[in-house]
């Protein structure tokens, strides 16, 4: 992975960006991809845009839109006992098994404040309770605070609440880190950009940092709208199914550091499949196909039904432990998705015909 390239990711993974409060890692995509994009934009949804357009810009230039939600998985500050201990809420899909004894930063307005998020030890709960799994309103967040007023004092009713985030690189090109989903996504999406600088486009190129997937796709359905595009695809994670226990009858045989993910299925249109099958083919990318029988829960659902309907497609970065604090992807996996995205913008013209 390039070096610039490889600090934008550690930096997109260093950010807090629960849905709803993305704006500070919105702020760093625009100072990264102002020296390629040739327009950067923001709407009032928060979504970020870097577009690139063909010389002239041709009324004819059809438009693809590239999207990766930039949003995390977080929780939200709801109550504050006497005792000055936080209880929260979750913003998106959380497994509380796996959210118990981990180490968590409050986003305030001052600036971040380091807890932990825990229940009463195991010696104290009476058997019945060991086995079962704790609501939200059981666990509490402890920031140190010596009662309510201390707690008030820098935490305030609303404030997100993320994983401590923090990037570890591991072995033979894997790295964790929480908020893989959808930050490698994001960069997926820019760094295709990147990829197109200097390069004669018949297309016009729409790269959108999305904001809200994690509450309902809800970024991509207004930037969508706002776009109008002939043809867009979304970059998700996806689920690897490389570990123990993976049901791959259901979920597909699906690899970290054997390429990205190319899916088929109703929510894919079968032109931008083959294209991007093709275009693998022919420039010696990996690819794995994965069939999806439904509505996907990603950006992908939202821009295929946008206005009129849209010629979409999907690709995903396979992630172990989604959702979790250790989410798992290899890093050519991205490189790979990157440069597959900016053959497809390299290859598309008015004359591609979308009609299934």
């Amino acid at each position: 992975m390039e070096h610039t390239s490889h600090d934008f990711l550690r930096r997109l993974l260093d950010t807090p960006s629960p849905s709803g409060f993305e704006q500070q890692i919105q702020q760093v995509v625009r100072d990264h991809v102002r020296d390629f994009a040739d327009e950067v934009t923001t709407d009032r949804h928060g979504n970020v845009f870097a577009n690139r357009f063909p010389d002239g810009r041709p009324a004819d230039a059809p438009r693809i839109l590239l999207a990766g939600h930039c949003d995390q998985i977080a929780l939200m500050v709801q109550h504050v006992d006497d005792a000055g201990y936080l209880y929260v809420q979750p913003i998106g899909g959380w497994d509380m098994q796996v959210l118990l004894g981990q180490h968590l930063t409050v986003w305030t307005k001052t600036g971040p404040v380091a807890g932990v998020v825990a229940r009463r030890a195991i010696h104290l709960l009476k058997p019945e309770e060991r086995t079962k799994v704790p609501d939200f309103a059981d666990v509490w967040v402890d920031i140190g605070a010596k009662d309510k007023a201390d707690a008030e004092a820098v935490v305030r009713h609303g404030d997100p609440v993320t994983f401590e985030l923090g990037y570890r690189p591991l072995r033979n090109g894997l790295a964790a880190s929480p908020a893989m989903d959808d930050k490698v996504g994001l960069w997926v999406v820019m760094e295709a950009v990147r990829l197109l600088k200097g390069k004669t486009l018949k297309a016009a190129v729409y790269g959108v940092s999305t904001v809200a997937e994690e509450i309902g796709l809800r970024g991509a359905t207004t930037a969508s709208y706002a776009v109008d595009p002939t043809v867009g695809i979304a970059v998700d994670v996806t689920h690897a199914t490389d570990t123990p226990g993976n049901d791959k009858k259901t979920q597909g045989d699906i690899k970290c550091g054997a390429g990205p993910v190319l899916f088929r299925g109703p929510n894919i249109s079968p032109r931008v499949f083959d294209l991007l099958d093709e275009l693998a083919k022919a420039h010696g990318i990996p690819v794995q196909v994965r069939g999806v029988p439904r509505a996907t829960g990603t950006d992908a659902n939202a821009i295929q039904i946008s206005r009129a309907g849209v010629a979409c497609g999907l690709l995903g970065i396979p992630n172990r432990y989604m959702h979790s604090p250790v989410e798992v992807v290899h890093l050519d996996d991205l490189t790979n998705a990157a440069k597959l995205l900016a053959e497809f913008c390299l290859a598309v013209g008015p004359e591609t015909n979308w009609i299934p």
